[in-house]
């Protein structure tokens, strides 16, 4: 049996190719990223939590965290424990009268009820290495064991010197000094004139 890896919620992003969103987990203990691409509607219902947005009525992920804590199951963690053709597959693990539980579920959904109950999400190592991305090393903006402990917290991407650097040589090669002249233009008006 391999060995189940933490992970957190990198970010939720949007492809744009095709508008579809990829949730981004991060495992807690190495550099390693997986991407999963969910449906809009468990998108939203993530997104919804890492906003801290207030809704006045319970969604559907919070009425299943509520039929949990009614029926007295505890929620012990999420899993994502296989790939096959392309699909993940995940479970809910709950306890219930001394009873460990497995229930069949989307990732996506399993994930939207463990930042509900505040509960781990566990990757299966095997499908970190199948699937899992590794960044270049000079990608990395941050230094390995900065990146957010916190679960549900959303990382936001924020232009820095590096991310801009490969604009530096196109932006010398411009040349600058050859712009429009107003003595050349045909309407006779000054461009730096404010109109």
């Amino acid at each position: 049996m391999s060995k189940m890896i933490e992970v957190v919620i990198d970010s939720l992003r949007v492809s744009l190719t095709n508008s579809q969103r990829v949730l981004v987990l991060h495992a807690k203990k190495e550099d390693r990223y997986l991407p999963i691409w969910i449906g809009p509607y468990e998108a939203e219902a993530i997104t919804i939590i890492l906003q801290e947005i207030e809704v006045s009525r319970p969604l559907t992920h919070d009425l299943l965290k509520n039929v949990f804590k009614a029926l007295h199951a505890k929620l012990i963690q999420v899993q994502i424990f296989s790939l096959q053709d392309d699909v993940f597959y995940g479970k809910i693990v709950t306890e219930v009268a001394d009873e460990i539980i497995e229930i069949d579920s989307r990732p996506s959904d399993a994930i939207a009820l463990a930042i509900r109950a505040h509960i781990p999400i566990l990757v299966d190592s095997e499908i970190l290495e199948q699937a899992g991305i590794k960044p270049e090393p000079e990608v990395i903006e941050q230094e390995p064991g900065d990146a957010p402990e916190q679960e549900g917290k959303r990382t936001l991407d924020q232009p820095g010197e590096k991310r801009l650097s490969i604009f530096e040589d196109f932006i010398k090669k411009l040349d600058l000094d050859e712009g429009p002249d107003t003595k050349d233009d045909p309407t006779g008006e000054d461009p730096e004139k404010d109109v």
